[in-house]
């Protein structure tokens, strides 16, 4: 799949009020947003907001974060608040493939080089929940609200997560944004309602030492609660998306 790589350059500098980002240039990009977010759910940005050197803070405290042992990494664990925030270990999150039937046929009937992995049990990845951008006052969902949880002996995990959960919201509001207008609505038709929602930034780390072998699967497929999902620049043992 071909997804286009969108600069939001020229749109943050079209209404940061920049009369040199010509306005039927920035519709034709806000258009290539919303087309590709329709027809294949997915595209690739670059912000210009978020540096590689941002990015690799952040998967350096997360790296440090999972190569912990599994009693240490649960001292995080909130299954009292359904792993909303915390740490969530390896074998809780149950893929779709696994228990869809109608799922399963139709990758059986893929020809054999296309099907994708099936998994044989829960996912074997770690999550860590983190909590990014303000809550509600009140509100009725206290376990999509709580406090976030801090691992002792990482001084800068709070400002690292906090900093990077932050640039990763700015990027996709100002998709959000672009996809509104590409699709001919006001351009805070989106942004809107996502005000004060239960913004996570979620980070998975897997141990290739224990779970190492060919055609292991870490993260069987599944359908994110959220609206849209980012993820950052990866590497071999972690990975991060934030969902608004």
């Amino acid at each position: 799949m071909d997804l286009p790589v969108v600069d939001l350059a020229p749109y943050l500098n079209h209404i940061a009020g920049d009369a040199a980002a010509e306005e039927e240039g920035v519709r034709t990009l806000c258009a290539t947003v919303s087309a590709s977010l329709r027809d294949t759910g997915a595209l690739l940005v670059k912000d210009p907001r978020c540096s590689a050197a941002d990015n690799d803070r952040f998967l350096d405290v997360v790296e440090r974060y999972f190569a912990r042992s599994a009693d240490s990494k649960r001292l995080q664990e909130r299954p009292n608040l359904h792993y909303q925030v915390g740490v969530t270990p390896e074998g809780m999150e149950v893929p779709r493939s696994l228990v869809d039937k109608e799922m399963q046929d139709k990758i059986k009937s893929m020809p054999e080089e296309f099907q994708p992995a099936t998994p044989k049990g829960p996912d074997l990845k770690w999550r860590y929940m983190w909590r990014v951008g303000p809550r509600p006052a009140s509100t009725r969902f206290k376990e999509l609200n709580s406090e976030p949880v801090i691992p002792d002996g990482l001084p800068e995990w709070k400002e690292t997560m906090d900093s990077w959960g932050s640039k990763m919201i700015s990027a996709i509001e100002v998709v959000a944004e672009m996809a509104a207008v590409g699709f001919g609505l006001p351009k805070d038709a989106f942004t809107s309602l996502m005000k004060e929602g239960p913004h996570l930034l979620a980070p998975t780390g897997s141990d290739l030492e224990q779970h190492g072998s060919e055609g292991t699967v870490f993260a069987g497929f599944h359908y994110d609660l959220n609206f849209l999902t980012i993820h950052g620049r990866n590497n071999n043992s972690a990975s991060a998306s934030e969902g608004v």
